[in-house]
């Protein structure tokens, strides 16, 4: 493992009773970006938001490894005492298949969000499409280790500075949400929390998917959303999809690309609702 074994994620639980939910984020996000989405179900459910490593205000590793991240999250889930309904996009949904497939003890259902158990290339172009953009990540990563954040101002000027790297308003609104101030006035210090060097040096890690046990498999159900604009889950992923997770549903969601849940709120929280009242039934 590469933290403590003494240090723990960092959650928060909305709903005070009912089954219970876990989500799990993708790469530079974070546990609250789910918030709109569990507050939809806190209602009837007690739903918990969890910080990856290296993400949030979870601890910080000294590498990237989707197994390690998956026993940190079987700890969170184990003392819970009862199995969970587990939710996880890109990064969270490959940590959330690795678990799957290792304590599927831990699991009542799995929501798998616009990833596949596949390993993606490192142009992160997936199609015969010469428009298809490659993987924007690391140039995320570089944009954001590029910002002086001793000379930043207001979170304004840090928008403006990512928008080269980062066109789309909706990602630099995301990414600039682990942009924090510590302090006040000019005292006041800006810092990521995220682990940018570590993520950038381990970027090709988060491109694989670790090979699970040999006789692995997760015979749970499991909901797969896609995003309908998206090429992370295509057609030839459908067999590794089966082979792994036998009781698999895709079902993918219309003007959506990767991040379907901020971009299709409303229609993603209805379809996980009605997926966890079939599964809770």
């Amino acid at each position: 493992m590469t933290t403590n074994s003494e240090e723990r994620l960092h959650g928060r639980t909305l709903g005070a009773a009912g089954p219970r939910v876990v989500f799990v984020h993708g790469l530079f996000g974070q546990g609250k970006n789910w918030t709109t989405i569990a507050k939809g179900l806190a209602e009837d459910h007690r739903v918990t938001l969890l910080d990856l490593p290296n993400h949030g205000h979870s601890p910080w590793t000294d590498r990237v490894d989707y197994v390690d991240m998956a026993e940190l999250v079987a700890a969170e889930l184990r003392a819970f005492g009862e199995p969970v309904t587990l939710v996880g996009h890109s990064m969270g949904g490959k940590v959330s298949m690795q678990l799957a497939l290792r304590h599927p003890e831990l699991l009542r259902a799995l929501v798998v969000v616009d990833v596949a158990p596949v390993e993606y290339p490192v142009s992160g172009g997936r199609t015969d499409d010469p428009d298809e953009e490659a993987s924007p990540f690391a140039a995320f990563i570089a944009a954001m280790r590029a910002m002086d954040l001793d000379r930043l101002e207001t979170r304004a000027d840090a928008d403006a500075a990512l928008r080269a790297a980062v066109p789309s308003r909706m990602v630099r609104s995301f990414l600039l949400q682990s942009l924090v101030r510590e302090g006040v006035g000019r005292d006041g210090g800006w810092r990521w929390r995220l682990n940018l060097e570590l993520l950038e040096r381990d970027l090709g890690e988060l491109r694989g998917f670790p090979e699970p046990p040999p006789g692995a498999r997760y015979d749970g159900p499991v909901l797969w959303i896609a995003g309908a604009n998206s090429h992370y889950v295509l057609p030839e992923d459908r067999a590794r999809m089966e082979q792994l997770f036998p009781n698999t549903r895709l079902l993918r969601v219309k003007n959506a690309g990767h991040w379907v849940h901020s971009e299709q709120p409303e229609v993603f929280l209805e379809t996980v609702a009605r997926f966890l009242e079939r599964v809770e039934g």
